[in-house]
C-alpha cells in the first residue's frame, strides 16, 4: 500500500523548462525529457486566434493557409510577444504534465545572463498563468554547465559556451556558481539568415526556413571542408521570374558564409577568456571549453573553436539537452536550487511590464 506522502511525490511534477528562441524543451524529474518542440505558434490573422502550437505550427510554416501566419513569440531568448508566449507555455506545460494532473507543480526555468527584470517578470507571469505553483529561475550558463557534467561541488573553474538559436551564452563556472558570464543576442539563426540572404542576392533564389535549416545542418560546416567542390541542389523560387527553380551550391561557398558567423562567436569567447583571474585562467587552460546548445551540433564547430582559441574544445553529450538536464538536476538538491536561483522577487514584483 502506498503511503499518502509517496503518492504525493508521484503526482507533484517537478518540471525543468528551457524556453528557447527556436525550441521549448521540458524535462520532468524522474521521467527525463518529455517535450521538445519548436517555439512557434500558428495564428489565424482574421480572428487573431492561435490555431496550432509547436511542431504542428512548424509543419505549417512556409506552407500556411491563406489567413494563417506562423510566428516565434520569443526573439533572442526574450519574450517579444507576451500574450502568445504565455499561451504557448501553458500549452506545452499542460502537454508535459503527467496524465493531465492539475496538481500544483514546481518548475525551474533558464534565463540568459543579461536578462532584464522586466523580461524576467514577463517569464514569471507566463509561468504563473501556465498553472505552475512555484517557479525558480536560474542562469542558462550554470544550468548548461551542470547538464554537461560539471559538478556543483567542483571548486575548479569550467568554461561553457552555450550556442542557441537566438543567443550565445558564455559562462565561467566554479563551486556551483557563475564566476563570469557574457551573453550575446545572436546564435544559430544568424547562420540561417545569412544563407538565405546569400542565395537570394547571389544566386537569385528565394528559399524557405525549412530549406535553410536543412542546408545548415546537413551540408554546411564551420571548418574548411576537405572537398570544397562537393555540391547540393537547393530548391526554391526564382527571384526574378517567381517560378519554382533550383540551384547547385558548393560546400566551399556555404563554408564562407557559416565561418563569418562562427568567427563572431569565437571572437567573443576569446575576449571573455582574456578577462579571467589567473587561477581561473589556469583551470580553463587545463580543462578547455565545453560547447552546449543546438549550435554545438554544427559540423566542425569544435575544430574551428579549438584552432581559434588554442584550447581543448569538447561538445557535451546531447548538447541541445544540456540546459534542461542541468535544470532538472536541481530538484535533487533543494539547498542548491535555493542558492542558484535568481528569484529576487521583491525586485521582480516592482518591475512593471
Amino acid at each position: 500500500m502506498l503511503k499518502i506522502s509517496s503518492l504525493k511525490k508521484l503526482v507533484t511534477d517537478s518540471m525543468a523548462i528551457d524556453l528557447g528562441t527556436a525550441s521549448t524543451i521540458i524535462a520532468v524529474k524522474g521521467r527525463g525529457v518529455v517535450l521538445d518542440e519548436p517555439s512557434l505558434v500558428a495564428i489565424n490573422e482574421t480572428t487573431e486566434e492561435i490555431v496550432a502550437y509547436g511542431q504542428e505550427a512548424a509543419d505549417m510554416a512556409g506552407r500556411e493557409g491563406r489567413d494563417v501566419v506562423v510566428k516565434a513569440p520569443l526573439i533572442g531568448g526574450v519574450v517579444a510577444d507576451f500574450e502568445r508566449t504565455k499561451k504557448m507555455l501553458a500549452h506545452f506545460v499542460k502537454k508535459a504534465k503527467t496524465g493531465g494532473s492539475n496538481i500544483s507543480i514546481q518548475a525551474v526555468m533558464s534565463l540568459v545572463s543579461d536578462v532584464t527584470h522586466v523580461e524576467q517578470r514577463a517569464l514569471l507571469n507566463a509561468a504563473d498563468d501556465a498553472g505552475i505553483g512555484k517557479v525558480y529561475m536560474m542562469e542558462e550558463g550554470l544550468a548548461a554547465a551542470f547538464g554537461a557534467g560539471v559538478l556543483p561541488t567542483d571548486k575548479r573553474a569550467s568554461a561553457i559556451v552555450d550556442i542557441g538559436a537566438g543567443t550565445t551564452n558564455i559562462a565561467i563556472v566554479a563551486k556551483g556558481s557563475v564566476v563570469q558570464s557574457t551573453s550575446e543576442r545572436y546564435g544559430g539563426n544568424e547562420i540561417n539568415e545569412s544563407l538565405a540572404t546569400h542565395l537570394r542576392r547571389h544566386r537569385g533564389l528565394q528559399v524557405g526556413e525549412e530549406t535553410t535549416e536543412l542546408l545548415k545542418t546537413k551540408f554546411s560546416s564551420a571548418y574548411l571542408p576537405d572537398d570544397i567542390s562537393r555540391s547540393m541542389e537547393v530548391r526554391g523560387r526564382d527571384v526574378q521570374t517567381g517560378s519554382p527553380a533550383a540551384v547547385e551550391v558548393t560546400a566551399g561557398e556555404m563554408y564562407a558564409i557559416v565561418e563569418a558567423i562562427v568567427r563572431r562567436i569565437a571572437i567573443r569567447v576569446k575576449d571573455t577568456l582574456t578577462e579571467l583571474r589567473p587561477e581561473v585562467a589556469a583551470d580553463i587552460y587545463d580543462r578547455g571549453v565545453i560547447l552546449t546548445g543546438g549550435g554545438a551540433l554544427l559540423e566542425g564547430i569544435d575544430q574551428y573553436m579549438r584552432s581559434f582559441i588554442n584550447l581543448a574544445v569538447t561538445v557535451a553529450d546531447e548538447p541541445r539537452y544540456a540546459t534542461v538536464n542541468g535544470l532538472v538536476k536541481m530538484f535533487d538538491d533543494q539547498k542548491l536550487l535555493e542558492r542558484v536561483t535568481l528569484n529576487e522577487l521583491s525586485v521582480l514584483q516592482n518591475a512593471e511590464i
